[in-house]
């Protein structure tokens, strides 16, 4: 299963798919990881920064969307003032 999860004042949203049952062309499978993709793809056009997070392993930064990684974590750009 893959995760992706939304930093926001809300808290986080969380989106999940599962990647082998994708892969087999399981259409409900297919679907969550195209809607993943869409928000990742959305995010990062408003400057969020994405986190690739598996563990045991050191967090690593992406550019695309990775529909095998366990988990990604978005963050969206920092607005201050």
């Amino acid at each position: 299963m893959g995760m992706l999860r939304i930093m926001s004042k809300r808290g986080d949203d969380r989106v999940a798919w599962d990647a082998r049952r994708a892969a087999i062309g399981d259409a409900e499978a297919e679907a969550a990881v195209r809607e993943a993709e869409r928000i990742f793809n959305e995010a990062r056009a408003k400057g969020a920064t994405a986190v690739r997070v598996e563990a045991g392993k050191a967090p690593v930064r992406i550019d695309q969307f990775d529909r095998t990684a366990e988990q990604i974590v978005m963050i969206p750009r920092v607005v201050g003032g």
